[in-house]
């Protein structure tokens, strides 16, 4: 008899805790981050970061955008000397016109790019775009595609692309 109270009892305590739980609000979902926090969380983006930072673009890609960044793995700027590449990022000027060559303004899906054959860059120049074997813009083959950010996309690259003027 006692085991049966118990159990009712035990019971009618949870039936009664349930709507509590179900009137609980839900916890916030996590907020997208920006191109820049999401290269940085990647890992393997940490020249671009640093070249971003030495050329004071950081809070523009922080920004509202949106925009389509094609960005180099360290590997890609590894492809480059490090004479050269310690010279870029001493370069302000050149560096933010590298960087810039990198970014199309708008949100420029996988979808899209495979219809294009260039794209202006917020540089002022265009990226030549290659369907016939993969996707390549400019000489980088893009390796991964589509990693949504709150204010863009971002479409991993395997080398730096340099602009033409």
């Amino acid at each position: 008899m006692n085991f049966r109270k118990s159990f009712v009892a035990a019971a009618v305590a949870a039936a009664l805790a349930v709507p509590a739980l179900a009137q609980a609000p839900a916890a916030p979902a996590a907020a997208a981050k920006d191109i820049v926090d999401t290269a940085v969380a990647a890992g393997s983006f940490k020249t671009l970061a640093t070249a971003l930072q030495a050329a004071g673009l950081v809070e523009t890609l922080k920004g509202a955008g949106p925009f389509t960044v094609f960005a180099p793995t360290d590997e890609a700027f590894a492809k480059i000397p490090k004479a050269d590449l310690d010279a870029l990022l001493t370069d302000k000027a050149k560096l933010t016109a590298v960087l810039t060559y990198h970014v199309v303004a708008g949100k420029v899906m996988a979808a899209d790019v495979v219809k294009l054959k260039e794209a202006k860059t917020v540089q002022g120049g265009s990226v030549k775009i290659d369907t016939t074997s993969g996707v390549k813009v400019d000489d980088a083959t893009v390796v991964k595609t589509d990693i949504a950010t709150s204010n863009g996309v971002i479409h991993v690259i395997d080398a730096v692309l340099m602009p033409k003027k």
